[in-house]
């Protein structure tokens, strides 16, 4: 067996990636996007006509209106390939904004709904600031499901529990990297690896807290680095993996075995909870305390906003 599909009787496999004409072949269940896969996808020849079909059949539309339904095509394709959920991520520029990620939501649920898609087969991808998780509070009322992005911080993943969103996206290799820059030549790979991996550990106490308080939101580690790092959560509720690194698995015979197990949580030692559901002052100290989580927060939204402008720019250049 290779470990692709070993990994797949623990955990439920996600293609991490915009370009749905390489996902069949690996056979995961949903598919998450973003903007900078977008951009990535759509500058590739094979996407040229469908980038050509949207711009002619929206044009003189609103710029951010054609941008959100370039984005529900690709969605819409790759759901052709995936029997399960994908994932379409709101402009990032509206991170700090409830009001407005709220709108651009329900807009693109309206947009995949016209083309035959129900809700429950999207996920709104929103950056887990404090506003992102109020927007996503409200939508999922609305019976608009969310993936909550960018989430680097345990409170982060407190206060979408309390929120009620339906899957966090906690990254694995952004937090891996802040740790690895911040040692510098102290840092010792092979020590770092696996259980020990700054990354694996944080969506690790996560996942047991969650499991232990009985709560409903899914886990989907995310922003992977090497397949140790996956093979390590092995067992985690969802993994949402780059085609290199899903090819990686499926190339490599051998076993992977279950790395968390819901027993354990009962016994896991977890970080404490020092706000109650929405304390704002106390969720953003907590936030602030946490100096990786801060930076890579920031840095995370900065690099999905740039990307986001970069795709606003090829799309009126052509508009």
């Amino acid at each position: 067996m290779n470990q692709l599909d070993a990994l797949k009787q623990h955990t439920t496999v996600v293609a991490d990636t915009g370009d749905f004409l390489q996902i069949a072949q690996y056979q995961p269940r949903d598919a998450t996007t973003n903007p900078s896969l977008i951009l990535k996808s759509v500058l590739k020849p094979a996407y040229a006509p469908l980038l050509d079909a949207v711009l002619v059949q929206h044009r003189g539309r609103p710029l951010d209106e054609v941008v959100d339904r370039l984005l529900v095509r690709f969605g819409t394709e790759i759901l052709r390939v995936v029997p399960g959920r994908v994932s379409t991520e709101v402009d990032a520029r509206l991170s700090f904004d409830a009001a407005a990620t709220i709108a651009r939501a329900r807009r693109l649920i309206a947009l995949y709904e016209a083309e035959g898609v129900p809700r429950e087969r999207v996920l709104i991808k929103i950056a887990a600031t404090w506003e992102g998780i109020r927007a996503a509070e409200a939508l999922e009322r609305e019976g608009i499901h969310t993936n909550l992005t960018l989430l680097f911080a345990f409170c982060q993943a407190v206060a979408c529990a309390d929120a009620g969103v339906r899957l966090i996206s906690p990254f694995v290799g952004r937090i891996y990297d802040w740790h690895k820059a911040r040692a510098g030549a102290q840092w010792d790979e092979a020590a770092m690896a696996g259980p020990n991996d700054p990354g694996v550990q944080s969506v690790t106490r996560i996942w047991h807290h969650y499991k232990r308080f009985g709560i409903p939101t899914e886990v989907m580690g995310a922003s992977f680095r090497n397949v140790g790092q996956i093979r390590a959560l092995a067992g985690c509720d969802l993994l949402t993996i780059s085609p290199e690194l899903l090819a990686q698995l499926a190339t490599t015979e051998g076993d992977v075995p279950r790395r968390l197990d819901p027993a354990e949580a009962a016994r896991a030692e977890l970080p404490a909870v020092h706000y109650r559901a929405g304390e704002e002052a106390a969720f953003r100290f907590a936030l602030n305390e946490d100096a990786m989580a801060t930076e890579k927060l920031a840095e995370g939204i900065r690099l999905f906003c740039a990307d986001a402008r970069r795709l606003d720019a090829l799309i009126a250049s052509r508009h």
